[in-house]
């Protein structure tokens, strides 16, 4: 049995986002479906979820060192594909009818609405799925995790949203514009989303797992941030200008390569602190020298649950390690943002409980 804080029952607000999203995502691809035609639909669908199988082991590759809930990860998915991708629309509509009553003209409104309406709007909205997940704050333990759950929200919304943008290419060339659109969508720029929304990520997280003052200004920066790389993409695409569309994704691979870093300096950081925080527990029996080396590298642990599979204990070493990574970070959780002592003692024993009943070889 895993001990309840590495498997906390999930909230009823959590399941209820969950339903909620899932079944506005259902809807949208209906009314797709409806008004798209079954040859079309398909072809679009089809095109938009092939890449996304890619997409979320490079996403979740990123935190393999302690993974996220999969209910979480799950809600942040169905959050940006259903209710993002819904109010996205709605309000994106309603900007752009009140643009038009200002006396703008139909080109002028179309592109206020792709390069100001639709950043603003749909960063916010995905967002906001992080903003849901701070009652479960302790999940977010660094900038990794704000990563990861910006990144598959917004990876929900673009699987939607490229549903439609295929669809439409589909009803106004046929396949050979669909399949065009897709190089691009696809295969050239399929992180965009990702990518920008996991800057509000990044600020969600230094503001949850910081106590500088710096932190009161992390959210609202990252979203600016986000905002800033959508309406760059966006802007680049209505000119029509190689140059310009050059200039967008050059930016935006630079955004990349630094969270990737960002990830990966976090990691080692991480691995770091096993090294520190483990070794006091060896008293206890539950933690060895050859422990700490193995818990302190992907490629040993990964060998280490396949010498206990081997043994049958492969779930009792993953548990094992899983337990003790969220030990070190319990220690870290403490040391950068206080905790009251009895609860920090709660949560300690209860990972040492689990250690200890995992541990059988």
């Amino acid at each position: 049995m895993t001990a309840p804080l590495l498997a906390q029952r999930p909230s009823k607000a959590l399941l209820i986002g969950l339903v909620v999203s899932g079944v506005l995502a259902l809807i949208v691809l209906a009314f797709m479906l409806r008004f798209g035609g079954p040859i079309g639909f398909g072809l679009s669908a089809l095109l938009a979820v092939a890449p996304l199988p890619v997409l979320l082991a490079a996403v979740l590759s990123l935190d393999r060192l302690e993974p996220e809930p999969k209910l979480n990860l799950a809600f942040a998915f169905a959050w940006g594909a259903g209710v993002a991708i819904v109010l996205g629309i709605a309000l994106t509509v309603v900007g752009q009818e009140l643009f038009a009553l200002m006396g703008y003209g139909s080109a002028v409104v179309s592109n206020l609405g792709t390069v100001l309406l639709a950043p603003v709007i749909e960063e916010a909205l995905k967002g906001s799925a992080l903003l849901l997940l701070l009652r479960r704050r302790r999940e977010i333990d660094g900038l990794t995790d704000g990563i990861v759950y910006a990144s598959m929200a917004g990876l929900g919304f673009a699987a939607v949203e490229n549903v439609g943008y295929y669809l439409i290419a589909f009803g106004a060339e046929g396949a050979g514009g669909a399949m065009q659109l897709f190089v691009m969508r696809g295969l050239i720029d399929p992180l965009g989303h990702p990518i920008y929304t996991s800057l509000i990520g990044v600020g969600v997280a230094y503001a949850l797992t910081r106590r500088t003052p710096a932190r009161i200004a992390a959210i609202p920066l990252g979203y600016l941030g986000a905002v800033f790389l959508h309406a760059l993409w966006n802007g680049a695409s209505t000119t029509g200008s190689l140059a310009w569309l050059g200039t967008a994704y050059l930016v935006i691979m630079v955004v990349l390569v630094v969270l990737i870093v960002v990830t990966v300096v976090e990691r080692r950081h991480l691995v770091a602190k096993m090294g520190a925080y483990l070794p006091g527990y060896q008293q206890t029996g539950l933690v060895t020298e050859a422990d700490v080396t193995m818990l302190s590298t992907l490629s040993a642990r990964k060998e280490a649950r396949k010498w206990a599979r081997g043994k049958g204990l492969g779930r009792a070493m993953g548990d094992y390690q899983q337990a003790a990574t969220e030990l070190t970070l319990l220690h870290l959780r403490a040391e950068l943002r206080g905790m009251d002592p009895v609860k920090f003692a709660m949560e300690r024993d209860a990972y040492l409980g689990a250690m200890a009943h995992a541990r059988r070889w």
